[in-house]
């Protein structure tokens, strides 16, 4: 059939059932995504003839005749559309991976459209940005759902982007009634400076402490931007894997006859063809942190979906055809899905043929993964002395990433014979050498990269792809693909892991704590991968960001026969977070003081001790503390309110709460990046750095601390990056690390380019490296110029530095919520939004921002919607995009960003990170603010509303 693709004219024949998504990347057209294959998340979008459809569910036939428009067909890299150019100049993407299709469904809006916008764009979904930069691009304003407008600082296309650190004015859009509200104007509160000389400051009018735009901005918006699986590859196979029907179970006999001989088969893969070493799917600097407990196939099976069997042919239809041919017998063992009764005696042991001692696992015939037990003081005195005590238990639930871009990896030998992996992972360093390990094979001999990364949040710090990838090359020598549909995302994909949390909190008549009591039980899963370290890590900076001078910790991280847990931003703190906040909440209820002098009250300062079970040793320090300050802020613009009223009737109810949270900086133990930046002959630098771009903006900051320390403009900067062969070593982008430590190597990899290349302007010109100025590709001093370009022709000059992450500090997050609750109903509208937090030097301030919005507007969902369901027995009911509520622009409130005024001693020009922190405090203050309204306290998440109105009805 003849149709045109953005003017080019085409002659093929689709397959039959082919959607247009998939018929449209047969073309080479890349720009199309796949977030769902179900019509419901718009990364597909195009144009047929000028209407904007999901391409995932329109038939490709349907296109005979017809025009199809892609993002590329909107406009390219220096000939933007407008639409386009609007979504570079507002920052309206992180990841980048949902733009080109919302892109597309924008460029159809009118004048007309703009007051309907949260229904228009309800089929786009976007899981990083948290919409306000997307709706300003499209309509210079961003509403909420209760009308609420936020009026940017810039309105023009091209203008420069806000630098302010206070949200400025808010108005409101006419709500459904036609009445308006009145303009209100936030007002700049200004924050004390802290006095930080040792702290090198960027010069006047250097890129940094500016809101660069990332580099890959024009090419993400037009879907010119590769990710992981836009590549054609001559001869590619496909990969598809057969899952267990069972949540625990034995193979007794597999036969794969009948598949192995359908044509287009090419290799069926059992525990038979699998390495029989032990491995971790998590990774982190050191793999003996996590528990080896999988193998590649395994012939025991754990949960409901598990891997049985691999096959890999020519298409992926001819491999699902094969892989139902399979014939497997099994012996069926006793499962046990609820974690208080995996530890008992007699309860089914899942793990219990690994040896405790080399797989690193605390008890495997008791399902015990790990633990801590711990006390600092006398917690039954604390608590018998105490004027006013506290205790509830909380309970929080599995999570799903739903990062739009699914794991993927493609794998092939190149000339060299090595073998390379092209895939969508937050960690190509530790994959490469868990790979190797796996396999026997020298390092040397094993290549990991990634394309830019569609979203990860942590769910792409595992092998989850990469290892079967690598067993299907090796076993065929044929380049073969592996891509998780949506579904296998949340029956496959590790989660957030559930935790049980009880708290009690014991107080003196003044409200200074007494006691701390914590007691954690977290489910793994059938795995542990992240288990221990989700488990220590929230029972650190959630626990010794409060003093008290006797405090006992009892946590527990245990196996069952469900879906695998895993990484997920904040690390494990958010769900310990939700229940001491909520306890200190409800201690100020208690006792009758505020909740923000309460925190002020019990806060560590500046001087105090870290202390959970004892202190913290002298990695971790309190550098550029700004707790108070973000106590201030938030309070300030609580009370200030903003324009947003509860809807009319007596049913609802409006109440207001806060929560504060502390984070390190990096993750403990050292986290390594070691850099070069090259000076090229073509004038132009280069940086080479391990660290991976998923949305983190670490591309960005990465080039503007290159460029200032240059001084140069960022647009001579080009950045290699996430490559096992552009970078010497990365651990990864995890535990935002990628300023605090990729970042700081940059930085002095570019500062000690800079002497290098002063010291030769020096040697040729026999005069002294301080006589000469770099500027903007040349070196000057007072009466002559050199070219950079010559002077390191023609081989460049190239300067190396590393960063081991030894030393770690302190961030600082406190969040607060106005709600009205319906009590009818229990349907939760937030009013005001509020985040403050202790970034240090912003080193990016629009980018932050958006890095803020984007978490608060990720534990929105968790807080309020987002939950995977099962059956009890492990079955995974949540299967579809569209039965798992992640937050549309209409579902997200404007959330005003504030910023503590403070330096930290070991960030790059005193910044901290701040990928992970926005996410922690968020669940506890809303469920805070929904206690104050209606006076009865969520103690389970999501807070959804037939839990409110069951809580409402006791």
């Amino acid at each position: 059939m003849t149709f045109t693709i953005n003017g080019e004219v085409f002659d093929s024949e689709p397959r039959s059932g082919q959607s247009l998504r998939t018929f449209i990347r047969d073309q080479q057209h890349f720009e199309v995504k796949k977030g769902c294959d179900t019509g419901d998340c718009g990364a597909c979008s195009v144009l047929v003839d000028g209407t904007p459809v999901h391409s995932c569910v329109y038939p490709a036939f349907r296109v005979e005749g017809k025009d199809v428009t892609t993002a590329a067909g909107l406009g390219l890299p220096g000939d933007l559309s407008p639409v386009q150019q609007k979504f570079v100049d507002h920052a309206a993407f992180q990841c980048g991976f949902c733009t080109a299709g919302m892109v597309v469904t924008a460029s159809t809006f009118d004048d007309a459209d703009m007051n309907d916008l949260p229904r228009l764009l309800k089929g786009n979904l976007c899981r990083c940005t948290g919409y306000r930069a997307i709706d300003e691009a499209i309509d210079h304003v961003h509403t909420d759902s209760c009308g609420v407008e936020l009026e940017p600082h810039a309105r023009e296309a091209g203008a420069p982007l806000p630098e302010s650190r206070t949200t400025p004015v808010i108005k409101t859009r006419p709500r459904a009634s036609g009445a308006d509200t009145p303009l209100i104007e936030a007002p700049p509160i200004d924050a004390p400076s802290v006095d930080a000389p040792s702290i090198e400051s960027p010069a006047s009018g250097a890129p940094i402490g500016t809101s660069v735009g990332a580099p890959a901005g024009e090419r993400v918006v037009s879907g010119q931007e590769p990710f992981t699986l836009d590549v054609a590859i001559p001869g590619l196979l496909h990969l598809v894997v057969l899952k267990s029907p069972h949540a625990h179970a034995r193979i007794t006999a597999i036969d794969t006859t009948r598949a192995s001989a359908l044509p287009g088969v090419h290799a069926v893969l059992t525990y038979e063809h699998s390495p029989q070493t032990l491995f971790s799917t998590a990774r982190h600097e050191s793999r003996l942190d996590d528990p080896d407990d999988t193998l590649i196939l395994d012939h025991v099976v754990r949960y409901r979906g598990q891997r049985i069997a691999a096959v890999v042919a020519e298409s992926v239809g001819i491999a699902e055809a094969a892989a139902r041919l399979i014939e497997v017998e099994y012996e069926v063992l006793p499962a046990v899905f609820d974690p208080h009764l995996s530890t008992l005696d007699g309860a089914p042991s899942i793990h219990g043929d690994k040896n405790a001692t080399t797989s690193r696992i605390v008890d495997p015939q008791h399902n015990l993964v790990a633990e801590l037990h711990g006390e600092y003081g006398d917690v039954a005195k604390g608590l018998a002395d105490a004027a006013h005590t506290v205790s509830g238990t909380w309970q929080t639930q599995r999570v799903a990433h739903t990062h739009l871009e699914t794991h993927a990896t493609i794998g092939w030998i190149d000339e060299a014979d090595r073998l390379v992996l092209r895939t969508s992972s937050q960690v190509p360093f530790l994959v490469q050498t868990e790979i190797c390990r796996l396999f026997d094979r020298d390092p040397s001999t094993v290549r990991v990269f990634t394309a830019r990364v569609g979203g990860g949040f942590g769910g792409k710090q595992e092998i989850l792809t990469e290892d079967i990838v690598s067993l299907a090359v090796l076993a065929t020598g044929r380049p073969v693909q592996y891509e998780f549909t949506r579904e296998d995302e949340f029956t496959l994909s590790p989660t957030r892991h559930p935790m049980e949390v009880q708290v009690t909190l014991g107080a003196d008549a003044a409200g200074l704590l007494t006691a701390m009591k914590v007691e954690l039980l977290s489910d793994t899963g059938a795995y542990g991968n992240h288990g221990p370290g989700t488990m220590y890590h929230s029972c650190s900076e959630s626990i010794s960001l409060y003093n008290a001078p006797n405090k006992r910790v009892d946590a527990r991280c245990v196996y069952t026969n469900n879906v695998p847990s895993g990484a997920f931003r904040g690390y494990g703190l958010g769900q310990v977070i939700f229940a001491i906040e909520s306890a200190l909440d409800e201690l100020a209820r208690v006792t009758g003081i505020d909740p923000f002098e309460l925190r002020r009250l019990n806060s560590v300062t500046a001087t105090d001790p870290l202390i959970v079970t004892h202190v913290e040793g002298d990695d971790l320090i309190l550098g550029g503390y700004g707790l108070d300050q973000c106590l201030d802020l938030a309070e300030q613009a609580l009370a200030r309110g903003n324009s947003a009223v509860a809807p009319a009737g007596a049913e609802w109810r409006v109440g207001q709460g806060m929560a504060s949270s502390m984070i390190a900086t990096m993750p403990p133990r050292g986290h390594f990046s070691e850099v070069t930046v090259t000076a090229d002959a073509d004038g132009g630098y280069t940086i080479g750095v391990g660290t991976a771009e998923f949305g983190n903006g670490t591309t960005t900051v990465h080039t503007q601390l290159a460029a200032t320390a240059l001084s140069t403009s960022p647009s001579h900067i080009r950045v290699k990056q996430s490559d096992t062969d552009a970078a010497r070593y990365d651990t990864g982008a995890f535990g935002s690390a990628g300023t605090v430590v990729a970042g700081k190597a940059v930085l002095a990899a570019a500062q000690a380019l800079a002497r290098q290349l002063r010291q030769l302007a020096a040697d040729r010109t026999q005069t002294a490296p301080d006589d000469w100025t770099l500027d903007d590709g040349t070196l000057s001093s007072a009466d002559r110029r050199l070219s950079i370009s010559e002077l390191v022709a023609p081989d460049g000059l190239t300067a190396t530095a590393n960063e081991d992450g030894a030393r770690r500090s302190i961030a600082f997050n406190v969040h607060a919520f106005r709600v009205a609750v319906n009590t009818l109903t229990g349907e939760v509208l937030i009013l005001q939004s509020i985040q403050t937090a202790d970034a240090g030097f912003v080193l990016n301030p629009a980018q932050l921002r958006g890095q803020i919005e984007g978490g608060v507007a990720q534990a929105i969902g968790s807080a309020l919607y987002e939950e995977i369901i099962n059956d009890g027995e492990g079955t995974v009911l949540t299967t579809v995009l569209r039965n798992y509520h992640i937050p549309q622009l209409s579902d997200l409130p404007v959330t005003e960003v504030y910023f503590a005024d403070t330096r930290d001693p070991l960030g790059p020009f005193g910044a901290k990170s701040m990928s992970e922190a926005p996410y922690n405090p968020v669940a506890p203050a809303l469920a805070n603010a929904v206690a104050d309204a209606i006076g009865r306290r969520p103690m389970e998440l999501p807070m959804s509303r037939d839990r409110i109105w069951r809580l409402l009805q006791n």
